[in-house]
């Protein structure tokens, strides 16, 4: 395999979880990614200051959206998908129209950067976190104000809203997640536990559970109603950066700066896959399920957005990598794959541009991808 964090493309093995190619596209870090409520489409927004906009199903890349002036921290789509928001360093909020990538309202008020931003499930209100330790609630087709939520005495990192849309949570700098009130904007309680700073936090499916992620390396799961907790989960060595649920609610992400993203089991607490291979920490990680699939897209600080297919066979989890964001050139030649499989027409036929060789595996066997190609392997055997 190969790969670097200076605009190369790699290839890995698919039996190792490892398989596509990467190319250029942020020009720094990826902070956020997310699915289109639909899932054809991804979003990331970056440290270049940009939002890219990909196909979901092969990676070629949409539009950009250009505005802010600083770092993208957060992208969220509209239920609806027909608009997106992003919240900046530049300490605004943005709304775009996905279809044209024109910008739409900016919303103004916050005094630090913007960390969190989010929709609630209806669609009709936003709610954003801020280094300025507080949450703002905005009406989400207007972009008026609604309320100002006080409470928290460090940066607030993550918000997320329940998803009956009656109560959101925030995670803090102060090492605290706070329960409030969506529509008065009252606090309703605090969630105490983590020993750093909490950096992301994302309600279940249902509902029924809190899962927090914090600098001190760990994922905290809440009870949502009792509001005590469940369990604490160990194993990363480094800040856990973004947790999430997986759609069906039986697993969680966490993705961490010491570059792997894990995969628990929410029920037992045990961790049934560990995704490593990346150069920088992994800012952001979500999950889609599209038809019978699952896949989860991760955002780290090698400027790279990546999806993977869940793949679950005998009780053991596969990650299986199915592109990398396809962006630029591909910088690869002159170079011989054995055993590929699945590759899209597209990313075939960049790889044949760049005289690569391809043998697929069809029964056992290695096949090659044309006669040329079949001639050039058979000569390269016999010498």
């Amino acid at each position: 395999a190969t790969g670097s964090s200076d605009k190369t493309v790699r290839l890995w093995d698919t039996e190792s979880g490892a398989f596509g190619h990467t190319l250029e596209g942020h020009t720094d870090g990826v902070r956020s990614v997310v699915y289109s409520p639909s899932g054809t489409q991804i979003a990331s927004g970056s440290i270049d200051s940009t939002v890219r906009l990909w196909d979901a199903e092969s990676g070629v890349p949409g539009r950009i959206l250009e505005g802010h002036l600083r770092w993208v921290n957060s992208v969220v789509y509209l239920p609806s998908g027909a608009q997106i928001a992003t919240g900046s360093t530049d300490k605004t909020v943005r709304l775009w129209d996905t279809e044209s990538g024109a910008l739409g309202r900016t919303l103004e008020g916050h005094v630090g950067c913007v960390t969190s931003v989010v929709y609630s499930p209806s669609g009709t209100q936003i709610a954003s976190g801020s280094g300025d330790r507080t949450v703002r609630l905005w009406d989400a087709e207007s972009g008026a104000p609604m309320h100002i939520l006080r409470g928290h005495t460090d940066w607030v990192n993550s918000v997320a809203y329940s998803p009956s849309g009656g109560q959101l949570a925030s995670g803090s700098s102060d090492k605290t997640v706070r329960v409030w009130d969506a529509q008065s904007g009252r606090a309703v309680h605090t969630l105490e536990r983590h020993t750093e700073d909490v950096s992301s936090v994302v309600y279940s499916p249902s509902g029924s559970q809190i899962a927090s992620g914090s600098r001190d390396k760990t994922v905290c799961l809440w009870d949502a109603e009792s509001r005590a907790l469940v369990r604490i989960l160990h194993g990363h060595t480094s800040y856990v950066f973004s947790v999430e649920y997986s759609p069906s609610g039986a697993q969680i992400a966490s993705s961490s700066f010491d570059k792997m993203v894990r995969l628990w089991d929410v029920a037992s607490g045990q961790c049934r896959a560990v995704i490593g291979g990346f150069d920088e920490g992994v800012f952001s990680v979500t999950w889609k399920t599209i038809l019978d699939s699952t896949y989860l897209v991760t955002g780290s600080g090698d400027k790279v957005v990546r999806q993977w297919q869940v793949i679950e066979e005998g009780g053991e989890i596969q990650m299986r990598l199915r592109w990398v964001s396809p962006h630029g050139e591909l910088n690869v030649k002159d170079i011989l794959l054995e055993g590929v499989r699945g590759l899209s027409v597209m990313n075939e036929t960049l790889l044949k541009q760049h005289g690569v060789l391809l043998l697929k595996k069809t029964e056992g066997s290695l096949v090659a991808s044309s006669e040329e190609d079949f001639d050039a392997i058979s000569s390269s055997d016999e010498e």
